[in-house]
This record gives C-alpha cells, sequence and structure tokens, in this order.
C-alpha cells in the first residue's frame, strides 16, 4: 500500500479514504440511469431530477461576455473587484427589493453560491462550535463546518410548520455553542418561500441569541406571482446578516461561476478576507456580462414565467393521477410526497419503504429521473429545468410522464 493512503485528513477519511462502500444518494441515481438506458435503448430516459437550467444565458450577456472578453483590461486577476459588477447588484437590490446597500463595503462577488458557501465557515467556525441548518436542504456550510471541527444541528422542514424551521425547537446547549444558522429561500428541495414576518422573527431570534445569519437567496429572483422577498426588507437585519445571491439559476448562468454575498459589513469583510486567501476572483469579462444581465430585471421575470407554466403542466398531470402535488411560490422544484406503494392494473405490486425506493423504480420501471429525499419524510423532487426547447415539448414530456405512470395505481 502506498503511503500516500495514510496522509489523508480525518475530515475526509483518513487512512479509510477511497475504501468505503457507502454509495450516496446521487450516485445511486446515476447508475441506475445508466442500467435504465442500457436496458432500454429505444425508450427516451426522462430526467426531472436535473437542478439545473436547460437553456443558455440570454444572447445580450453572451454577446457582452464575448466583448468583455477582447479588453486588455479586463485580463488581469479580479480578486475581490471589480467595481462594475459591485454597483451592478447594489442597483438590482434596490430594484428588486427596495434594499440599499453600499457596494464598497457591503457587497462582495462571489464564484457562484456554493463557493461562498464554503468560504463562510472559516469567518465564524471554530472546533466545537455549531452551525444550525435545515433538513433536507443543501449541505455545503455544513460540510465545510464538520471539516473545521464544528458541528452541525439540523431543524426540519416539515408541512406542518409550511417548510419553515422551528426555531424554538433549539435546545439551549446548541444555542450556548451555534455561531450561525443558514436558511435557504426559495428553498431546495421543498419550494417554500419565506414570508416577511418569518425573516423578522429569524432576525430577533439571532440577535437574541447573538448568531450569524446566512440567508441562502439564490432562487429569490424566480418569484412566481408575489414580489420576491429578501430578509433586508426587515429592520435590523443588516445588523446580523449575510445575503447570498446567484445569477446560475435565474439568469441561466450556471456555468459562469458568478454571484454576491451581501450584507452586515463586517461579515461581508471576513468573507472578502477569507475568499481573497482562497481564488483571485472571477474572471473580469464575466463580472462585465454579469452587470449586464443585472440591468436587465425582465431576464429572471421571463425565465420565472417558464417554470410557472411548467409547474401547472406538472401539477395537473401529477394529481391526475393522485398524487398531492402543491405549486410552489417560487423556484424551479416541485417537492411531494412519494406513494407508499403502486399497483398495476395487471395486479403487479410495488412497495416503497422510503422516498429512495420509489425514485429507483421511477428510473428502473419507467426511465422517468428524479430527486428522492427522506430527511423529514418521504419525498421526491421534480425540476421543472427538464429539457424542453418548445411549448410543444413541454407538453409531449408531461403527456409522457403521464403515459408511463397512467397504468398504475398508488398508494400513499
Amino acid at each position: 500500500m502506498s503511503y500516500l493512503q495514510n496522509l489523508f485528513a480525518e475530515r475526509i477519511g483518513g487512512a479509510n479514504y477511497g475504501k468505503a462502500t457507502e454509495i450516496y444518494k446521487f450516485e445511486k441515481i446515476k447508475r441506475a440511469k445508466r442500467a435504465a438506458i442500457a436496458a432500454n435503448p429505444d425508450v427516451e430516459l426522462i430526467d426531472m431530477g436535473v437542478g439545473e437550467p436547460d437553456q443558455m444565458a440570454f444572447a445580450e450577456v453572451v454577446e457582452r461576455l464575448c466583448a468583455a472578453a477582447k479588453k486588455p483590461e479586463n485580463r488581469g486577476y479580479a480578486d475581490n473587484g471589480g467595481k462594475m459588477f459591485k454597483a451592478a447588484a447594489a442597483q438590482y437590490m434596490r430594484e428588486i427589493f427596495g434594499v440599499n446597500l453600499d457596494p464598497e463595503t457591503q457587497i462582495v462577488h462571489s464564484m457562484g453560491s456554493k463557493a461562498a458557501l464554503s468560504i463562510l465557515p472559516n469567518c465564524l467556525i471554530n472546533e466545537g462550535d455549531f452551525a444550525i441548518m435545515t433538513t433536507p436542504g443543501y449541505p455545503v456550510f455544513g460540510t465545510h463546518t464538520k471539516y473545521l471541527g464544528g458541528k452541525v444541528f439540523n431543524l426540519p422542514l416539515t408541512p406542518e410548520n409550511n417548510f419553515l424551521p422551528d426555531l424554538d425547537a433549539v435546545p439551549q446547549e446548541v444555542l450556548r455553542k451555534a455561531k450561525a444558522i443558514v436558511v435557504n429561500y426559495p428553498n431546495n428541495p421543498t419550494g417554500a418561500c419565506a414570508t416577511l414576518e418569518f425573516f423578522c422573527r429569524l432576525v430577533k431570534w439571532a440577535k437574541k441569541n447573538e448568531i450569524a445569519v446566512i440567508s441562502d437567496a439564490a432562487y429569490s429572483a424566480l418569484s412566481f406571482d408575489e414580489k420576491p422577498v429578501s430578509i433586508f426588507q426587515v429592520e435590523g437585519a443588516q445588523d446580523v446578516a449575510v445575503e447570498l445571491h446567484s445569477l446560475s439559476k435565474s439568469h441561466n448562468m450556471t456555468g459562469w461561476r458568478i454571484g454576491w454575498v451581501c450584507g452586515n459589513p463586517l461579515l461581508v469583510k471576513a468573507y472578502a478576507d477569507v475568499k481573497d486567501n482562497t481564488d483571485s476572483g472571477q474572471f473580469l469579462a464575466i463580472q462585465e456580462a454579469a452587470s449586464a444581465a443585472l440591468e436587465n430585471t425582465s431576464i429572471p421575470r421571463k425565465i420565472a414565467q417558464k417554470y410557472s407554466r411548467r409547474m401547472d403542466m406538472l401539477i395537473r398531470a401529477l394529481n391526475g393521477l393522485g398524487f398531492d402535488a402543491k405549486k410552489p411560490k417560487a423556484g424551479f422544484f416541485l417537492y411531494f410526497k412519494a406513494p407508499k406503494s403502486a399497483r398495476e392494473k395487471s395486479g403487479k405490486a410495488f412497495d416503497f419503504a422510503s422516498a429512495e425506493d420509489f425514485s429507483q423504480w421511477l428510473i428502473k420501471e419507467n426511465l422517468i429521473s428524479s430527486v428522492p429525499w427522506d430527511d423529514a419524510g418521504a419525498y421526491v423532487r421534480f425540476s421543472a429545468t427538464f429539457s424542453a426547447p418548445t411549448l410543444a415539448d413541454e407538453e409531449k414530456t408531461i403527456n409522457e410522464i403521464c403515459a408511463r405512470l397512467s397504468r398504475f395505481q398508488f398508494q400513499f
């Protein structure tokens, strides 16, 4: 055995790194998809699990990138600049949320929300400190908290509480050691949205317990019928919180890796200091093109309209099959209860002990890919980002889902 095997850090498994036999959820999905396609080469797999936009960035944004990439002044390190993007982000916060932020002291760009969530724990977490997370949810902040020797306390998101965390459920021994709470609204995967009333309660709770708030608002611009909400619309939020924004989902710019962290000046400064020792900034031409995207506030509205339409189609189809799917107020994730069984009209029955069982069955038996969540009840997530270039393609995809599942009766 190579001596390298004994050099790995304990945070990723130590000497046992690479030897684990456990197969993680997303790897199981990938394997099941490959096997289903191989066994059914003439049947198209319908991928409802992909959590990224199915279309490119808008043409004017791509054109701006091409032009900006030719500028000599954009060739160098961006570090924690540039000024154009900060100004555009500040203007966006004013126009979309009515929130005023100083672009110099309260906004720093990120290379996407994932990068920001991996950097921020380094600003706050010491060994033994707690990060309070919600489950189901995006785990990156919690993962890096554990890397640093910290601990994670999970608050379950359930329909009884409108998929909002019960702040009163955090034990006193956790509160005493907690440094941060991470909330994500509109939420992945539940699709739930936070209200200003909840944010007001969260801010007061954070101040009382002396905890920083990390508000991951990556999907905030994709609001269907109501105005998008920011935690900074609540008085006093800038005293305790930073908010993360991203162009990945709201502007069809996932691979561009551009967003920003904003809010409390001291937290933003700490993020910028750690970031300065983590990366050398996103390409200034991408920042310039992203500035142009933010200036056109019709872009996220058009994208949201598409997802809203697809949600309506999906919900009609699923509820017609016996599911109880409810339309979220924003985003592109549809989160609904998994059935306990499916019975074919021939009499053949399939039982599901978990959402993962149901999701695997969907892939293997019906070539429909989804993402299961068993963290707080058995639920499945469909994404409205399925590949469908035209409205006719959208209708065709939904009709095909109905055709494949209509031969079963589902029990819940």
